[in-house]
C-alpha cells in the first residue's frame, strides 16, 4: 500500500496544529475551568514579558521559534507552489489567533514577542524545507514525512507522559 505523501504531510500539518493549540492555547488542560484566569497583554517586543530579573529570557524566545518550525515545514510542503508570502501569512495569523484566544478567555499572557518569534519560527521552516527540497530533490517530502511522524510520536508521549505525571 503506497502512502501519498502530499496527503501524509496534510494530515502531519494537522496533528501538528491540534497538538500545537492544545500545548499553547490550553496549556495541555482538557477544560477551561482547569485552567488559570490571567489576563495581559504586551505590545511592547522584548519587554517586560521576556524579562527575568532584569535580563532577557532567551530560553522562552528560542522556545516560541522552535515551536513553529515544524507549521513552516509542513505547510511548506503542502502548498510547496504557493509564493512565499502566501506561506507566511498562515503562520502569522495562526501565532495572532493563539495570542489573541489566550487574551479574550483570560488564559494567558498576550505578547507581541510571542507573536514575532512564533512568525520568524515558521519562517525558518519555510526556509528550511527550501534547502530540503534542494537537497534531496526526488525524496524531500518522504524525508520530512520520516522526520515529522518521529516528532509527532515524541511529541504525543511527552503530552501522555506530562499528563500521566500531573494528574
Amino acid at each position: 500500500m503506497k502512502i501519498d505523501s502530499k496527503k501524509m504531510s496534510l494530515a502531519l500539518l494537522i496533528f501538528y496544529l491540534a497538538a500545537l493549540t492544545f500545548i499553547i492555547v490550553f496549556k495541555m488542560q482538557f477544560s477551561l475551568e482547569e485552567l488559570g484566569h490571567y489576563r495581559s497583554i504586551n505590545l511592547i517586543p522584548f519587554g517586560a514579558s521576556v524579562m527575568t530579573n532584569g535580563r532577557l529570557n532567551y530560553e522562552e524566545i528560542i522556545q516560541n521559534i522552535f515551536a513553529f518550525i515544524p507549521y513552516g515545514i509542513l505547510l511548506s510542503s503542502v502548498w510547496e507552489k504557493k509564493h512565499f508570502l502566501w506561506k507566511a501569512l498562515p503562520i502569522c495569523a495562526t501565532s495572532l489567533i493563539y495570542e489573541t484566544l489566550q487574551y479574550l478567555l483570560a488564559i494567558g499572557a498576550s505578547d507581541i514577542t510571542d507573536l514575532l518569534m512564533n512568525t520568524i519560527g515558521g519562517l525558518v521552516g519555510i526556509g528550511i524545507f527550501s534547502d530540503f527540497s534542494d537537497m534531496f530533490p526526488r525524496y524531500y517530502r518522504k524525508v520530512i514525512n520520516i522526520a515529522t511522524c518521529i516528532c509527532a510520536v515524541a511529541l504525543t508521549a511527552l503530552v501522555v507522559l506530562l499528563l500521566v505525571v500531573n494528574r
